[in-house]
């Protein structure tokens, strides 16, 4: 085979498992590759820098979309980075926001958790807390949850 590996090298080399490596494949992260006289891919250092590529774009958050872009700039690299910088700019904005929804939701599991004193289940300010979705002033309204193997799951976890 040369310089080809054969996809279990390529996924320790990577980083990535076998069916991750077949996915890409699959949805076109990586070009079409030749094969062997018996018909097995034929992979090189170039296919394991790609894979690498998209693995450490994954572990940043970005979509497979957004990977293909970043892909196609990568493949092209006379041209501006300008549209790069705002595709890395529009996703630090998603995570930016993530991270301040999580931060308000950790308050307010916060303060909930802060307002329990223990005791009965009946008495619960937790239980309360969370059933009284009206109360908080970004509250949205929905239904009344009724599985009632939901609740019990939730009450036996210890949350």
């Amino acid at each position: 085979m040369g310089d080809a590996f054969p996809i279990g090298e390529v996924a320790r080399r990577a980083g990535l498992k076998v069916p991750t490596i077949r996915y890409y494949e699959q949805i076109g992260l990586l070009p079409p590759l030749p094969r062997s006289e018996g018909n097995r891919r034929c992979y090189h250092d170039s296919d394991v820098r790609r894979l690498l590529f998209i693995r450490h774009a994954r572990e940043l958050g970005f979509e497979v979309e957004a990977i293909r872009t970043l892909l196609a700039f990568q493949d092209q690299p006379e041209n501006s980075c300008g549209q790069i910088d705002a595709l890395v700019g529009e996703h630090l904005a998603a995570v930016d926001s993530r991270i301040q929804r999580l931060v308000a939701l950790r308050r307010e599991l916060q303060h909930i958790l802060a307002c329990c004193r223990g005791g009965r289940v009946a008495e619960c300010r937790v239980i309360e807390s969370i059933s009284n979705c009206e109360a908080h002033p970004n509250a949205r309204v929905s239904p009344p949850r009724t599985d009632a193997v939901k609740h019990r799951s939730f009450l036996r976890s210890g949350r």
